[in-house]
């Protein structure tokens, strides 16, 4: 199935304009480097329309407290604590967003959002010709946010208890496939583990429901489908502007 974008939204009426301003500059990009089609433009299918929060203030406000329990998570974990410090902050790259989906679940955080106001072509033009970054970041777009609210659907329907949320995300903290972790067999025995802990919690739970337990390490799978970018952007750019967020957990992560 494809799922590339078949827009045609390039309106004609905006290719004067374009002109016009990419020769108003001869110092800047010549018209033969610069493409009409590299502009950003108003898009209508999910793939690449992009979309916001309906309510800002409170979802963020929720989003972040959240996420502030996700590193208080790690934090509080003594065999996380003994592991050298750069396997600490590879296992937090990897594993930051996955656990604060987790988190939203939990909390039952729920969002709704709206497509983002359009910008007007001659903003699009310049932030294009200037590589503003607020062209460089991906934009949460619809066909994003739907997979994070069918995951987080998920989730929910699964009705998981504190216990089976504890032990599943030790599963997902202790990752022994990040890359260049020093101690690989002793993050490797942790997840295995969290894995018979949360097994151990799950059959007493739903003695009738045997295959619960894939059902949840099912589900989880899907959590490394949603990107970090789109969590940054959707939730917290409004709150940390130019900042990097994973330099901040970092600093939360460290703040003992």
């Amino acid at each position: 199935m494809d799922n590339g974008c078949h827009c045609s939204d390039h309106s004609e009426r905006n290719v004067i304009l374009y002109n016009i301003l990419s020769k108003m500059d001869n110092s800047g990009p010549s018209q033969n480097n610069l493409n009409y089609s590299s502009i950003p433009h108003r898009c209508n299918c999910d793939v690449r329309r992009t979309v916001c929060l309906k309510r800002p203030s409170k979802i963020c406000q929720e989003a972040s407290a959240v996420l502030v329990k996700t590193v208080n998570f790690m934090k509080s974990l003594p065999a996380f604590n003994q592991l050298p410090l750069d396997d600490q902050f590879a296992l937090l790259r990897k594993c930051w967003a996955p656990l604060f989906i987790l988190g939203l679940a939990q909390e039952g955080v729920n969002f709704e959002v709206v497509d983002t106001p359009a910008d007007s072509m001659l903003k699009k033009i310049l932030l294009n010709c200037q590589g503003s970054p607020e062209t460089e970041r991906d934009q949460p777009t619809s066909a994003g946010v739907g997979k994070l609210k069918c995951c987080l659907k998920k989730f929910w329907s699964l009705d998981l208890s504190p216990k089976e949320y504890a032990y599943l995300k030790g599963t997902m903290i202790f990752n022994p496939d990040v890359p260049e972790l020093k101690a690989a067999l002793f993050v490797e025995g942790l997840q295995q583990e969290a894995h018979h802990a949360l097994r151990e919690v799950v059959e007493p739970l739903h003695p009738g429901d045997r295959g619960r337990f894939a059902r949840i390490l099912l589900t989880a799978s899907t959590l490394q489908t949603i990107t970090p970018g789109l969590i940054t952007e959707l939730f917290f750019r409004s709150l940390i502007g130019q900042a990097d967020l994973l330099d901040l957990l970092v600093d939360m992560l460290l703040g003992r």
